[in-house]
């Protein structure tokens, strides 16, 4: 298996959870793919994707190309590793792949989805399953096509939860990890093409939407498990907060800690914009002096 050549697609944590479960077991990519690096907070500064920073310390040549929809950065990759690549590899990459790369590898190109698909295809399935309550969720290997998580199972399985309501990385790394298992398990059966495909029954498809920045914004007097489920799913970024009127101006207040208890959510300490982490009850006194 490790005189393959792969070649591995993705960026943010989820990717990486998904390189360490494979590395444990004994496969690390030839070359790893990501996107460019972006500007990050409030001063922008320029910053690697994680899947970046992991590949370097683990001495794995890294292309960070702005466009995969030409033959250039096929040869890119085909020139780092010298030879036509074998597989590709995609977890939580965040470019839609055109036919023509899709196709390169001897073997194809498989993803790791962190749901149970045909349900929560698309950008957020893992704040998607929180924010629906879903208890049972999981991870699907599938053969890439040209559609959106529509491809041919090859794999899937159940995720054993024994906390509920997680947050976003707890659940995340759960599926990661269970992801980078499957794939070990089914790549003796591809690379001998004897792993079986199932098509996904599209007509019981479900979709999720592309998180964004005021999904973060909670009415803290709505239902109190609601505002648990989506504190949960908004863990880590986009985060949850509220405005407030003070002194003539609105502000900002994130959410910085919270518990769940006989049906309320219990907010423990938030950040005012402009302010330093302060427990609710010091926010309380300040909203009011």
């Amino acid at each position: 298996m490790n005189t393959k050549k792969i070649a591995f697609f993705g960026t943010p944590e989820f990717a990486v959870w998904t390189l360490e479960s494979m590395k444990e077991k004994g496969l690390v990519p030839n070359i790893i793919i990501t996107t460019p690096d972006a500007p990050k907070g409030r001063k922008l500064i320029l910053t690697p994707p994680p899947v970046k920073i992991w590949a370097e310390k683990n001495n794995i040549p890294v292309l960070q190309p702005k466009s995969v929809k030409n033959e250039e950065f096929i040869r890119e990759i085909e020139s780092v590793l010298g030879i036509k690549p074998d597989l590709f590899i995609v977890a939580a990459y965040g470019k839609i792949l055109p036919k023509a790369l899709i196709e390169t590898p001897v073997y194809g190109t498989i993803n790791v989805h962190p749901s149970l698909l045909p349900l929560l295809r698309g950008a957020s399935p893992i704040e998607s399953a929180i924010l629906a309550d879903m208890h049972d969720t999981g991870v699907t290997i599938i053969r890439i096509d040209e559609e959106l998580d529509h491809g041919p199972l090859l794999a899937q399985e159940e995720s054993l939860l024994p906390v509920w309501p997680i947050d976003t990385d707890a659940l995340g790394m759960n599926l990661a990890h269970l992801g980078g298992d499957l794939i070990m398990r089914i790549l003796p059966s591809l690379f001998s093409d004897t792993l079986k495909e199932t098509p996904q029954d599209h007509s019981k498809a479900t979709f999720t939407k592309k998180i964004k920045k005021e999904d973060g914004l909670m009415d803290i007097s709505a239902d109190g498990y609601q505002n648990f489920l989506k504190w949960n799913a908004h863990h880590g970024w986009p985060g949850s907060y509220f405005f407030i009127e003070k002194g003539g101006k609105k502000i900002r207040i994130s959410i910085k800690d919270v518990d769940y208890k006989d049906g309320e959510l219990i907010i423990n300490k938030v950040v005012p914009e402009g302010k330093k982490e302060m427990t609710f009850a010091e926010f309380k006194s300040w909203e009011k002096s």
